[in-house]
């Protein structure tokens, strides 16, 4: 009760991988010399193999939303006609970007906990063939839904329309085969399944997306990708890279390709199942049961108690961090992350707290009842078979 080790258990930043933290410790680098480049190209080339990709793989120095804004500005013209899929406040900022931008915008709309059907899609495109992109997120953390992608993208790539996804808490956490699937430009972060700190963004970009790239007309500056290309060819950034950051993410690349990306995925896809069955196991509600992702699980917080109430008493009694519901879901739902450096002990003690702090607010629970449907999870997966789990 007196030492209290920090858990971060957002959906970003999430947990960070300790090597990748040391390596930052040589980051007095100067980034126009032969060891920047060789670092940059090698990073480069670890990011493309762990995306699984052969498209070209660019790193921005800004959040994940500046990769978002440069996939607007660099591959579109004004008055464009384009599809946002909007399921939570990040489908939302889609929208404020194709608005700011000058975009011609249809709004797929669907309520917070839910997703936009590819049948939607597929309609909207068929409604308007001159649309020019489609814009969507694989993982919408605001609400724990993912997208189906993989069919968006079966239909949008039959079409002109360039396929836009927001892969930021994606990557690491659902299958995605860039290529394979046809996904035109595909946007990551480094302080979500990457395990490093906030200061980076990266994005996939297909053939497909270059040439339109040629008769795009809007603004950008900073964000000129194809300026970036073209230094990156020569192992170097347009601007002053974050070099402390690009040797974090160096290390941390290594680590997952040494796990390799599909138990990356698996372990997140793990996490979020034994969390379900443990809320579900102590008389919770998910938020969103139908298409439920891997990055985040939301839970809808007990009758007449504030979610807020319960992300304080993780922080004040156990200095445990997890996120409140954003927008109109903030006081009704708490959510709890599944990427980054984050194993089966932590979510052990994650569902042991939440136990401990609904019983203290008045929703009884039987303790060890959570903890026991994420154990059996764990001794499913790890022993692998079944009848010989009795938790």
């Amino acid at each position: 009760m007196h030492i209290r080790k920090q858990r971060l258990l957002t959906p970003g930043p999430t947990p960070l991988y300790p090597p990748a933290l040391q390596a930052m410790m040589a980051s007095d680098l100067h980034h126009r010399t032969e060891d920047f480049r060789k670092l940059y190209r090698s990073t480069l080339s670890s990011l493309k193999e762990v995306m699984g990709t052969e498209n070209d793989v660019l790193i921005l120095v800004s959040s994940g939303t500046g990769a978002m804004e440069s996939s607007a500005s660099n591959f579109f013209s004004k008055g464009d006609k384009v599809i946002v899929c909007s399921a939570g406040k990040f489908g939302e900022r889609w929208g404020e970007i194709a608005k700011a931008y000058g975009l011609n915008a249809t709004i797929l709309k669907a309520e917070y906990g839910q997703v936009v059907p590819p049948e939607q899609v597929q309609a909207a495109l068929d409604a308007e063939p001159a649309t020019r992109g489609v814009f969507v997120q694989a993982s919408e953390t605001s609400t724990g839904a993912a997208h189906d992608v993989r069919s968006m993208a079966s239909i949008v790539s039959k079409t002109d329309a360039l396929f836009v996804v927001d892969a930021i808490t994606g990557l690491g956490t659902m299958p995605l085969d860039i290529d394979g699937w046809g996904m035109d430009i595909v946007i990551g972060g480094s302080q979500k399944a990457f395990m490093i700190p906030p200061g980076l963004a990266f994005l996939s970009i297909s053939k497909k997306a270059w040439a339109r790239a040629e008769s795009a007309d809007l603004p950008h500056y900073y964000f000129d990708l194809t300026k970036e290309k073209k230094n990156a060819g020569s192992g170097e950034s347009s601007w002053t890279p974050n070099t402390s950051l690009i040797l974090a993410l160096n290390a941390a690349l290594e680590y997952i390709k040494s796990v390799g990306m599909d138990k990356l995925v698996e372990n997140a896809q793990l996490l979020a199942r034994g969390t379900r069955e443990a809320v579900m196991a102590l008389g919770l509600d998910l938020f969103a049961p139908g298409s439920p992702g891997s990055s985040v699980t939301s839970v809808r917080a007990p009758k007449n108690l504030d979610s807020g109430v319960i992300v304080k008493e993780f922080r004040n009694r156990f200095n445990s961090i997890i996120a409140n519901g954003q927008g109109s879901m903030k006081g009704k739902i708490f959510r709890i992350a599944h990427l980054g450096y984050f194993d089966f002990a932590d979510l052990f003690a994650v569902i042991s707290e939440l136990e401990i702090i609904l019983n203290a607010n008045g929703f009884p629970v039987e303790f060890g009842k959570g903890v026991a449907a994420v154990q059996k999870v764990y001794a499913e997966s790890a022993v692998g078979n079944q009848e010989a789990v009795k938790v």
